[in-house]
């Protein structure tokens, strides 16, 4: 484990996260006191990516719990191979003097990604748990992560109780979409990631786009700056900004006008009435001669 904040700031950097010391402490205490991180923050700016660095990072294996309205246990946890259980009776059938198979062992688990994380069958295979935009699940599924973060233990009765060997890194996210219970904040550190300053967004896109101009990764930051400024039903975050850079290098293009960011305007915005909002306002945008706030 890294020894210091400033070692896990560089370790993200080393793997092309621009991390700053705020963050890098919240994952540093994670790490050091086996808690879970909660990272909440608006869609695109870097929550998930956090868990995968990690898992890259410090060498272990990345175990994804993609949340969704309807998840429940056996989703998320384990549940039986019915049709591998079924093909044994089947089997013993056919020798009626053997004792009947016991197929409620391990053997017949399919084990999800709750299971499969705190379950290992070996000390040294070391995981991050990713449970992916939490707040998009049910009240009643955040109750029940409750009861297995609490001490990773998962009980299967018809086999007993698995426990970790070691607590797995767990990293949750949210887009509060929705407010997620104070009984499951509490069990974490908490750590909000806000959208990223000028600065720290044109260190990352040169980072990530290759042949990515400075002048264009600049007017490209501070665009979007302006744009997060406006009233629209959903922001762009660092991912559509990437997506943007990457768009624009690929179209040769090395300045910012009206005509290009109106033809690219797919990467920026997801919603039909932002672009629309958007399109009248360009032009004021690109001159810098139109305030933030009469983007709307």
């Amino acid at each position: 484990m890294p020894e210091s904040i400033e070692a896990i700031q560089g370790l993200l950097a080393d793997h092309e996260y621009v991390s700053d010391r705020e963050l890098a402490t919240a994952v540093y205490l994670a790490l050091g006191l086996d808690k879970p991180l909660f990272l909440e923050g608006e869609a695109g700016v870097g929550k998930t990516e956090v868990a995968k660095v990690l898992a890259r990072a410090l060498n272990r294996r990345l175990i994804r719990l993609q949340c969704y309205e309807g998840l429940d246990a056996a989703a998320a946890l384990y549940e039986w191979n019915y049709p591998k259980q079924l093909l044994a009776l089947k089997a013993a059938e056919t020798c009626p003097a053997d004792q009947p198979p016991n197929i409620f062992t391990e053997e017949y688990l399919i084990r999800r990604p709750l299971l499969e994380a705190i379950s290992r069958e070996a000390d040294d295979d070391h995981v991050v748990l990713l449970i992916d935009e939490v707040d998009r699940a049910d009240e009643q599924f955040e109750a029940f992560l409750l009861e297995v973060l609490s001490d990773y233990t998962v009980s299967v009765p018809e086999i007993g109780t698995l426990k970790a060997i070691s607590p797995p890194i767990v990293v949750l996210t949210s887009n509060r979409t929705r407010e997620v219970h104070d009984a499951l904040k509490r069990r974490c550190l908490y750590y909000w990631i806000d959208y990223p300053s000028v600065e720290k967004e044109r260190s990352i896109i040169t980072r990530k786009v290759p042949g990515l101009e400075e002048a264009l990764a600049d007017s490209i930051c501070r665009f979007m700056a302006r744009i997060r400024e406006g009233d629209f039903l959903k922001k762009p975050g660092v991912a559509e900004t990437l997506d943007w850079a990457r768009a624009l290098v690929l179209l040769n293009r090395d300045a910012l006008d009206e005509a290009t960011v109106i033809e690219t305007l797919g990467c920026i915005f997801k919603y039909e009435e932002d672009m629309r909002r958007f399109k009248d306002q360009v032009s004021g945008l690109i001159k810098g001669q139109c305030a933030p706030a009469a983007v709307i």
